[in-house]
């Protein structure tokens, strides 16, 4: 099931950002992780933390590209990346 991003569209980006991971939280805290909105860089790439079991998961990083990033960057083509501030 995919989240609708149909309402960010007249958001700011900082609104935006911060309700798709809102929408990604649910899947995340399944398996006992976490994320949290951080900062939004002004080169556009956003930081987040991840927490719970994605902060200590061998597996954060493809997490954090194949699914954060991804969806993110999907709905806000403007953002040009995203990092976890555990892993910089």
């Amino acid at each position: 099931m995919r989240p609708n991003f149909k309402k960010q569209m007249e958001q700011t980006l900082i609104e935006k950002v911060t309700s798709i991971i809102e929408q990604i939280r649910p899947y995340l805290q399944q398996d006992g992780g976490d994320i949290q909105f951080m900062e939004l860089t002004p080169d556009n790439i956003v930081r987040v933390q991840l927490r719970g079991a994605c902060g200590s998961c061998p597996h954060a990083k493809i997490t954090l590209k194949n699914m954060v990033e991804a969806t993110i960057m999907e709905y806000c083509p403007e953002i040009q990346g995203v990092e976890d501030i555990n892993l910089m």
